[in-house]
């Protein structure tokens, strides 16, 4: 099942969290290791990347396999 990859800040760290689950995939260090894990995760699952920021709200989105094909422009 494919899962949105959210990148959230967790106690002075940051944590990779599947949509909808209860425990973290992977805790780093640092926002861009999370980054790289969760993109490597939604690529594989075909699946949307949500990068949070310190204070919780969605800063940026990536999607990887959910884009239509037949958009214009």
């Amino acid at each position: 099942m494919k899962k949105n990859q959210h990148v959230v800040p967790h106690q002075g760290k940051w944590a990779v969290k599947g949509a909808g689950n209860q425990k973290n995939t992977v805790i780093t260090n640092t926002q861009k290791e999370a980054i790289d894990k969760a993109r490597g995760i939604a690529i594989n699952q075909e699946s949307e990347l949500f990068i949070h920021g310190t204070g919780g709200q969605i800063r940026a989105k990536n999607s990887y396999g959910n884009d239509p094909s037949d958009v214009k422009g």
